[in-house]
């Protein structure tokens, strides 16, 4: 069964308000860039991630539900995802908007939990 991959785990150390853009993302086998935009919106919790020079500057959304830790000293957001499967995420730059739910169906889909509807 899928789970909604679009609310923050309980035990990630998120709390609501907290600013997350600039925070560097730490994939399970090494980094993948910083947070460029970010949403905690109810049911559509996500962050944009500028993933630098190791795919060409390519921007991809991760679902809030992939963070498995934030270090708020440290500035890191630390997500259970490799680079690969990172690099591998529905493409953000040709999405357009990426609030649009065809977007983040595909986001959701991909990342293994509830498809927005």
């Amino acid at each position: 069964m899928s789970a909604n991959v679009w609310g923050y785990l309980p035990d990630s150390g998120y709390r609501a308000g907290t600013v997350l853009v600039g925070y560097s993302v730490e994939a399970v086998d090494g980094s993948t860039g910083k947070v460029d935009k970010h949403s905690d919106e109810v049911d559509s919790a996500h962050l944009v991630v500028d993933t630098g020079p190791w795919i060409l500057g390519r921007r991809v959304v991760l679902p809030a539900g992939t963070v498995t830790g934030i270090d708020q000293q440290e500035k890191r957001v630390y997500v259970g995802r490799t680079k690969d499967e990172i690099k591998g995420a529905p493409d953000f730059e040709t999405a357009g908007d990426e609030g649009g739910a065809d977007y983040l169906h595909q986001v959701g889909v991909y990342f293994g939990g509830f498809p927005l509807v």
